[in-house]
């Protein structure tokens, strides 16, 4: 059931939205929730993971603010049937990434956003690693954000 945003809910996320992402929005715009997803003028352009807010792979298609890791072809089928992200599939990491920060995960051949994710180490930290899930899967091509109505 959508629950429309009262004006403090709806301020509090027009400047998390600016801090966050640097993406402005106005008190005109419409926001509601429905489930674990933000709705912006009825588009779902962003989804609530725990205590925070990401991007949905559609507003990502359309705009990337996001840091990006890039995962190799033989990652992708995994990666879009919801499969965390393994060390030993990622070919790059952009600079600067934080542990716990939502990123972009891209396929190397078309730079094509696959899913959204959640870091479990620094970039730095997992340039330094070998094996082992580096990235949670929040949500990915297929999904039930991806095919929100």
């Amino acid at each position: 059931m959508k629950h429309v945003l009262n004006n403090k809910e709806q301020k509090e996320i027009i400047a998390l939205l600016l801090s966050k992402y640097n993406l402005s929005f106005s008190k005109k715009d419409k926001f509601e929730r429905e489930d674990n997803i933000l709705l912006i003028n009825n588009e779902p352009l962003f989804f609530y993971y725990e205590n925070k807010i990401g991007p949905t792979l559609k507003t990502i298609l359309k705009n990337n603010f996001l840091k990006k890791i890039t995962v190799d072809m033989g990652a992708v089928k995994f990666v879009v049937s919801a499969a965390d992200i393994m060390r030993p599939g990622i070919k790059k990491i952009d600079d600067n990434i934080a542990k716990e920060e939502i990123v972009a995960i891209v396929d190397e051949m078309h730079s094509k956003p696959l899913a959204i994710g959640l870091t479990l180490f620094s970039g730095e930290e997992i340039q330094k690693m070998s094996s082992g899930k580096v990235v949670k899967n929040l949500h990915w091509v297929g999904d039930k954000v991806w095919n929100y109505h």
